[in-house]
């Protein structure tokens, strides 16, 4: 599995491997035999211009129960399915949870693993996920790409242990149902606001439920990033009883300015954090070295470039 304080590259397709795993497509077009079903993460893709291929995502899940021994599959990623910009991913949704009872041993599921090419991060339209925690009660990673029409209602799951959602319009009311969630095992949780051109309407107040810490014990690392309003996440993670329990805190990839570094050193101690992720800032260079100071033994990652730009946004 990935480090948790590893940021993943932008648009990462994991049509190489995932969770460490070696990724097998499908349906599968190799000359040698498919390796067996426990040892590969299952890509699931529609090919919308290749004739060769499934067109679409329903006769990816055919070919897969077919000839798959899905008792065995412990990773899944789901790519494209035919036209996400205008068609939601509801329907896969309700396939992966109809079919939970064909996979008892999935760990670990992406959802909308799409490149630029395929699909524009904020093109994708997602829809309510939360039915396949409900669905899977021991999953224990669940990443989701593009913010428009996400929603997430609260539930209860006991196994989730990682939840990542990489978008460049994050709904406020995607981020208020994670709030509402008790998820007593999750330890990692990174969460892309982006703009509100494409969506991303989700304010501070919004992610109270998520940095009163209630619902999240075990939390030990945060990623409020990719933000057009990441000073004010900044300002108010500094007094944010989460912070306390955690190891690592990331704020990058938004527009951090000595304002927001200033809350960050005006607020609750940090010391005890392993690191702290301003990577793409706007820092200026005397905030940075007052930063480094006041924490020597946190790993503070100023690294560039200097940006007053979200860093994924259409």
């Amino acid at each position: 599995m990935r480090e948790f304080d590893e940021q993943p590259s932008h648009y990462e397709t994991y049509d190489q491997s995932y969770v460490g795993l070696p990724v097998a497509e499908v349906p599968w077009q190799g000359d040698e035999k498919p390796p067996e079903a426990g040892s590969a993460a299952w890509r699931l893709s529609a090919h919308t211009y290749d004739d060769d291929l499934p067109d679409l995502i329903a006769e990816c899940f055919d070919w897969f129960f077919e000839h798959v021994d899905t008792s065995q599959v412990t990773a899944v990623v789901i790519g494209g399915w035919e036209e996400p910009y205008d068609t939601d991913s509801s329907e896969i949704v309700s396939r992966l949870a109809d079919e939970a009872g064909r996979l008892p041993e999935l760990r670990s599921l992406f959802l909308g693993a799409m490149s630029p090419e395929d699909c524009e991060i904020s093109w994708i339209t997602q829809s309510d996920i939360a039915p396949l925690l409900e669905a899977y009660p021991k999953l224990e990673r669940l990443e989701v790409r593009g913010g428009t029409g996400l929603r997430f209602s609260p539930v209860r799951h006991e196994a989730l242990k990682v939840l990542r959602f990489e978008t460049g319009g994050l709904p406020g009311e995607a981020v208020r149902g994670v709030g509402a969630c008790d998820l007593p095992a999750l330890e990692h949780l990174d969460m892309w606001f982006g703009v509100d051109t494409y969506g991303g309407d989700a304010t501070v107040g919004d992610v109270a439920g998520i940095l009163s810490g209630e619902r999240l014990p075990r939390l030990r690392h945060l990623g409020l990033q990719n933000s057009q309003i990441q000073d004010e996440l900044a300002a108010a993670a500094a007094s944010a009883p989460i912070v306390a329990g955690l190891e690592t805190l990331s704020l990058a990839m938004g527009v951090v300015t000595d304002a927001g570094a200033e809350a960050l050193l005006s607020g609750q101690p940090l010391t005890h954090l392993r690191r702290l992720d301003l990577s793409r800032h706007a820092i200026g260079p005397e905030m940075r070295a007052r930063l480094t100071a006041a924490l020597p033994g946190v790993d503070v990652d100023l690294s560039g470039p200097d940006s007053s730009y979200v860093a994924v946004t259409e």
